[in-house]
């Protein structure tokens, strides 16, 4: 007992005597609990290693709680002789482990000899409450050693917790004796029941926290590649050694020197995230969210380095230590099948059985199917001939065949065999274009080849993106997650799983020429992210580069460089232009240049925004890319481009408007398979006056209403018909949980468009801590060349309620119209795009004019806001390089849109 210890507990001796003595046992603990607490955490401020702070909170957890515990026993309610007076506590689950994050769950096990007396249950009663009355979280039960055995017998969960027993407090030999009891049962035990409720445990973990290990907002704790698959690891090592502390006696054994070590450099780091992750949050936060990543980097001391931002760096780290804890499951559940003669399913999937593993050959030297997985026969073969590391991806998609761990250990011990000389043989190039442009299931390969650091060993360019984050709310996966998943949608499109959401581009994917052409595009076309030129000159240099190493025809090179230097121009022409002006379709045109190269783009642009994230494509964005791609065919095939009249898509509601001065309707977005409703659509015909446009966003707005997408359409004989898709405060689509407000505000937008009453101020948007840590730098730039009839303004800034609505009133108080608008955002990032006429109706040509209405917009895009405390605001990734970028796609443009920078 420490000179500490004995003074907490003459204190809490003197506080059994006050007249509260909850309220003082409370306050003496609060005390010497966050002294121990502070410690930990000094600790960890000054740089120590992540488990040893878990263990020093997990340390003052226990001198609290031992101190308490000799309180209720010895000072409240002494000890007596009676054998059915024999009270222990134990830390079970995590806490039983000896880690504790700041504000971890206490899991707490009170055994006693018989059945439940008086005086345990007032000790128990009196410990929790305290601990209540701390603040604490504590999970417990109150058991016999009888009832702990046969609840562990049956329930997974609770044999769990029971392998990580420790003793706390009370009774030695109560405890000792549920722990051997409980060894020798799990000793007896088959553990396969065990191991898969483990597996099926950890997927459904997954699949709740997301499946994908690199989305971009992971959880720390239960993510994949998070703490929970290491130890699940453990777990799995107990149950075939209980009586071994940690799984040691099976563990040690099976790690080689350097998988111990980036085992214990993965738990350290990830429990230093998690303990960073807690005492920034003050509670128990586990998802590791866009306004805690640069917080944490920060205390972590990561810092920028040229153009990457330190939370790209530390999240790139992050991500990187995710992909080994997944070679690090792989790679012991190898181990462990070998150490138990397990059919081979693996950790991976270990639902195994004990007969032995068969082995089956297929018509490929040095490969063999084992278990239902392809596996090598022996280190040499990679030794002998290197080309084989690719052979086994073949071999593995053409047979549709999981690749076995100990395939997955071979090419990960082999990587150095991945030389300059091997990246330009021939036969490694047509092997790698085989499974890219020709596998079956591209996706999977690639993404195993990915996770063995086989793919960024044999293609460079790909390395310097493997684990790459960008720090904005458009993007849900890293980039190399982004691009692989691109690759599986094109090939979901080839194989016509998606002819409903894709009937387009699901017909012209068969008339393509050069797959390869296609998949390289794909696979390289981000390659170029936070180059020192832009991402769009610095991806074509590297995706060149790459190619001419592979040995990939010239032809086919400049085919996959212009692919890369522009896949963003489909998506900027058809969400930023107003795609009824001829100029906007003529100049797309000159830029693609021929009807494959049409196709191409609109193939590897559809896959590019699906791959983005969950529901960032919808039915809005495909309606304007098949109507820019039929437009250019069109074109291409010698047709006369005829300027589309919005008003034939929608008579009724027009001459509802020839009426009546003004009419609206609404109805929700129809649901596209395999795609949920995102917004209700608000459709408003009206006659054309000054500041119209303006008043209608206004009235939303005000409304409560968040414009995600608008389109502005004007006819010659001066009706407008104005499309508006918009949603509630909780992304929602506007009106759908409560359809009385979505009745309201057409009956709003009606009176606005007559202009007939007062126009409703937008309300004030409250501060997202979510968006504030994003430094969105407002751009607005003027375009005289995108159109002949107006002139193009477009503004990029951080997105925000009401924002269309203000940036319109502004246009409009300076007496200018607006012809056609676009709105697009991406994440925190809204770029709108407005086609403006002077009062007289024709383009802006005045500078003066011109230059006042940049400084309007600039004050609206740059409103006051206080930053949140303890948050570091990192800028996004957007400067007047990346911007300079886009000015590239368009022959004719100046510099242009700032889309480049959301994305």
């Amino acid at each position: 007992m420490t000179a500490l210890t004995l003074n907490l507990d003459q204190r809490l001796a003197a506080a059994a005597r006050a007249p509260d003595v909850r309220a003082a046992t409370a306050g003496v603990l609060r005390e010497a609990y966050g002294a121990g607490r502070a410690r930990a955490e000094r600790r960890l401020e000054a740089g120590g290693e992540g488990r040893v702070v878990a263990r020093l909170y997990a340390g003052a957890a226990d001198e609290m709680l031992q101190a308490l515990w000799t309180q209720a026993t010895q000072v409240l309610w002494p000890v007596s002789a009676v054998e059915a007076e024999r009270l222990s506590l134990l830390a079970v689950g995590g806490y039983g482990r000896g880690v504790l994050a700041p504000f971890s769950d206490l899991d707490l096990l009170f055994v006693r000899s018989g059945r439940a007396t008086p005086r345990a249950e007032q000790v128990i009663g009196h410990v929790l409450h305290v601990l209540w009355d701390l603040g604490l979280k504590v999970g417990s039960a109150f058991r016999s050693i009888d009832e702990a055995l046969s609840l562990a017998k049956a329930d997974m969960t609770i044999r769990t917790t029971l392998l990580e027993a420790r003793p706390l407090a009370g009774d030695a030999g109560l405890s000792d004796l549920l722990i051997a009891r409980f060894q020798d049962m799990a000793n007896r035990a088959d553990p396969r029941p065990f191991i898969a409720a483990k597996l099926e445990e950890r997927a459904a973990r997954h699949e709740k926290a997301g499946a994908v290990r690199y989305k971009v907002e992971p959880n720390v704790k239960d993510g994949k590649g998070g703490l929970r698959d290491l130890n699940a690891l453990f777990w799995i090592a107990r149950a075939l050694a209980p009586e071994s502390r940690l799984g040691a006696a099976v563990m040690d054994p099976l790690l080689t020197a350097r998988e111990r070590r980036t085992f214990d450099e993965a738990f350290d780091f990830l429990w230093r995230v998690r303990s960073h992750l807690h005492l920034i949050a003050g509670r128990a936060e586990e998802k590791l969210t866009f306004d805690m990543q640069p917080e944490v980097a920060r205390r972590m001391g990561w810092r920028g380095r040229g153009d990457e931002p330190a939370v790209e760096r530390f999240m790139r780290r992050y991500f990187l230590v995710a992909r080994d804890v997944g070679a690090l499951t792989r790679a012991l559940s190898a181990k462990l099948e070998a150490r138990q003669h397990k059919q081979p399913q693996g950790l991976s999937r270990l639902a195994a059985s004990l007969l032995p593993s068969r082995q089956k050959r297929i018509d490929a030297p040095g490969f063999s199917v084992s278990g239902g997985r392809l596996t090598v026969n022996g280190p040499e073969v990679f030794a002998n001939d290197p080309v084989q590391l690719l052979t086994l991806f073949v071999l593995a998609d053409r047979h549709d065949l999981d690749l076995h761990p100990d395939a997955f250990s071979a090419v990960t011990r082999s990587l150095s065999r991945v030389t300059p000389r091997l990246r330009r043989d021939p036969r490694a190039a047509s092997a790698f274009l085989d499974i890219l442009a020709h596998g079956q299931r591209p996706y999977r390969a690639l993404t195993v080849m990915n996770e063995t650091g086989l793919l960024g060993r044999f293609l460079p360019e790909w390395g310097r993106i493997v684990g790459q984050t960008q720090f904005n709310m458009y993007h849900a996966y890293t980039v190399d997650e982004h691009t692989l998943q691109a690759i599986g949608i094109i090939n979901d499109i080839a194989r016509g799983k998606l002819k409903t959401d894709h009937p387009v581009a699901s017909e012209i994917v068969h008339l393509i020429a050069d797959m390869e052409a296609l998949m390289l595009a794909m696979l390289l076309h981000d390659v170029g992210k936070g180059g020192e030129r832009g991402q769009l000159e610095d991806g074509a240099i590297a995706a060149r580069r790459a190619c001419e190493r592979l040995g990939v025809d010239p032809r086919r090179i400049e085919l996959v460089v212009w692919l890369v230097r522009n896949h963003l121009a489909l998506s900027d022409y058809a969400q930023k232009r107003d795609l009824g002006d001829p100029q906007t379709v003529r100049d797309f045109a000159q830029l693609v240049g021929d009807p494959e190269r049409l196709r191409l783009l609109l193939i590897l642009t559809v896959a590019d925004i699906r791959a983005v994230g969950p529901g960032v494509w919808n039915g809005w964005k495909g309606q304007l890319m098949r109507t820019l791609y039929n437009q250019v065919s069109a074109l291409f095939r010698g047709e006369d481009m005829r300027r589309p009249d919005p008003v034939s898509e929608h008579p009724a509601l027009v001459e509802r408007a020839r009426a009546a001065g003004a009419a609206a309707e609404a109805a929700p977005v129809a649901p596209v398979q395999g795609l949920t409703v995102q917004a209700t659509e608000l459709r408003v015909a009206a006659q054309d006056r000054p500041g119209l446009f303006a008043d209608l966003a206004q009235t939303i707005a005000a409304a409560g209403a968040d414009i995600t997408d608008a389109r502005v359409a004007t006819t010659d004989q001066g009706l407008v018909l104005d499309v508006f898709r918009i949603q509630d405060g909780a992304c929602a689509p506007y009106g759908q949980a409560e359809p009385r407000r979505l009745s309201r505000l057409v009956e709003a937008v009606e009176r606005a468009a007559r202009a007939e009453g007062r126009i409703a101020r937008a309300p004030e948007s409250a501060p997202s801590a979510r968006r504030a840590v994003f430094e969105v730098r407002p751009v607005v730039m003027v375009d005289h060349h995108a159109s002949d009839a107006a002139t193009v303004v477009e503004v990029s800034g951080a997105d925000r309620p009401g924002l269309l609505a203000a940036l319109s009133r502004t246009i409009t108080e300076r007496g200018l119209s607006i012809r056609s608008a676009h709105v697009a955002s991406f994440g925190e990032r809204a770029v709108d795009s407005f086609y403006l006429v002077d009062a007289r109706g024709r383009k802006i040509t005045d500078e003066a004019i011109l230059a006042e209405l940049r400084d309007a917009l600039h004050a609206v895009l740059e409103p006051p806001r206080a930053q949140p405390p303890g948050r570091q605001v990192v800028a996004a990734r957007a400067s007047a390089r990346d911007v300079s970028d886009l000015g590239r796609r368009s022959p004719r443009a100046k510099p242009v849109s700032p889309g480049e920078q959301a994305r």
